[in-house]
């Protein structure tokens, strides 16, 4: 006795289905990535104007050149928190600003709360990390606190990076790897930290299936 000829073809059929629903899955999160890196190099772009820098003078102030502040500006390059911070600082304003919220005309805000579903978000794609401003944004604020989530393997580069302030924070999930100068440490759930942001320092997240998520504090100290 024969089998049904019927099973194969629909087995097959289901997983040519699941394929295709994740391809299509993949295909709108990497459409929306792009759009993130327009918004950032929008900002950017405008508080440049507004302080009426030159892209010469950005570029000679940190080191980058004028082709890739080009490329940011136009959405056509996503730069690192790295990068981020060293334009926030060269812009005299917190990375909070770069998020493109909304504050007053005068670059000020009176805003008391922030409710959940209003958290502007900033989403470094390419290097698996995103910032939820957990503050009320305003250009002003020398205090934000923020919700970073590290996909895995996600971080902040090879490279220590350094930019005006201090931080300190507390992991509410997962595990962090911080090195502040030469030292380094691993951090898990319930571990908390401290350091002044002009030391040179990085961070990632060492698991491959699991996210880490930080609540975060960046007390800016100066105007760059």
């Amino acid at each position: 006795m024969r089998r049904p000829a019927a099973a194969k073809p629909v087995k097959k059929v289901q997983i040519k289905a699941k394929a295709k629903a994740n391809a299509n899955t993949k295909a709108i999160a990497k459409a929306t990535d792009p759009a993130m890196d327009i918004a950032v190099g929008r900002r950017i772009r405008d508080l440049r104007r507004i302080r009426q820098f030159s892209l010469e003078t950005v570029a000679s102030r940190t080191d980058l050149s004028i082709g890739f502040l080009s490329q940011i500006e136009r959405g056509l390059s996503s730069p690192s928190l790295r990068v981020l911070a060293t334009l926030a600082d060269v812009l005299g304003v917190g990375i909070a600003a770069l998020f493109g919220a909304s504050p007053n005309a005068d670059g000020t805000s009176d805003q008391v709360v922030t409710r959940g579903l209003q958290r502007p978000e900033l989403k470094l794609w390419r290097t698996g990390v995103s910032k939820q401003l957990l503050s009320p944004a305003s250009a002003d604020n020398r205090l934000n606190l923020f919700l970073v989530h590290l996909e895995p393997g996600g971080s902040t580069g090879d490279e220590l990076y350094t930019h005006d302030g201090e931080e300190a924070g507390l992991v509410l999930e997962g595990e962090m790897m911080l090195t502040v100068d030469s030292e380094t440490w691993s951090l898990k759930r319930g571990d908390s930290f401290r350091f002044a942001s002009r030391r040179p320092h990085r961070f990632s997240n060492p698991a491959n299936d699991a996210k880490a998520v930080v609540l975060w504090v960046n007390c800016v100290t100066g105007t760059g």
